[in-house]
């Protein structure tokens, strides 16, 4: 039988390269000790990530609905800070400048743990980012701020919208509002719209608060279903402006 002959293109030839590249630093960065679902799926990419960080930031990328409960998880272990209340105010000092923003306490000055603790969740962060102490190191990253968990998770919560083909996949396919099959041009949308979040339950503790911008809250619906749903909810607003003093 003869060998195949096809020709290699440039593109794979390049790609081949640069994963050995890759590999050979991955390797030679890699720790005895390293989560194995991490390596995984970091070897199973088309372009392997060169080192372990960036092998962990891969891996949460591609499962940001873990993220979000793990996030959400490592949240409710810190609890809310206390004499901390959600408020809106200056991006510079650690606030959201609208209902829209998730509210983070731990990005506030007043209650921020400092380095080596996650600005997201407050937890310590470990090596690579991780949220566990796998390497015994018995102290955080004093150089680390964020959970690449809690990275992931936070653009979850701030651009649902760039994560709707995970979220169509989650519901089958399936319209939230209708039940009908999800068409090309669905849009996320927030069960509980965020204003009522800030009207309504802006003194639930904070942890609870992260669900409404979480997959708790989410949900993928046809265009036409979301812009009745929209209206329904303009004019809720509309009515509640109109009974205030």
């Amino acid at each position: 039988m003869e060998e195949d002959a096809r020709p290699v293109s440039k593109a794979s030839a390049w790609r081949e390269a640069r994963n050995a590249v890759a590999r050979a630093r991955l390797d030679r960065a890699l720790p005895a000790i390293f989560p194995p679902l991490v390596l995984r799926h970091a070897l199973a990419q088309p372009l392997l990530p060169p080192t372990p960080r960036l092998a962990v930031e891969s891996y949460w990328r591609a499962h940001v609905l873990r993220a979000d409960r793990l996030a959400r998880g490592l949240a409710a272990r810190s609890g809310t800070p206390e004499g901390w209340t959600w408020r809106l105010g200056a991006a510079e000092e650690g606030l959201g400048m609208g209902f829209r923003v998730p509210p983070a306490p731990f990005r506030e000055a007043a209650f921020a743990r400092g380095k080596g603790h996650c600005c997201v969740c407050g937890q310590p962060v470990y090596r690579f980012g991780w949220h566990v102490d796998l390497w015994g190191a018995g102290a955080p990253n004093r150089n680390a701020g964020w959970h690449a968990a809690c990275v992931a998770a936070w653009k979850l919560w701030n651009a649902a919208s760039d994560h709707v083909r995970v979220l169509k996949a989650r519901q089958r396919h399936r319209c939230a509002e209708t039940g009908k099959r999800l068409l090309r041009s669905a849009e996320v949308d927030h069960r509980v719209p965020l204003y009522r979040v800030w009207r309504e339950h802006r003194t639930a503790p904070w942890p609870v608060l992260l669900g409404y911008w979480g997959l708790p809250n989410l949900q993928v619906v046809n265009r036409v279903a979301h812009a009745g749903k929209c209206a329904l909810e303009a004019g809720e607003r509309a009515s509640h402006r109109r009974a205030l003093p």
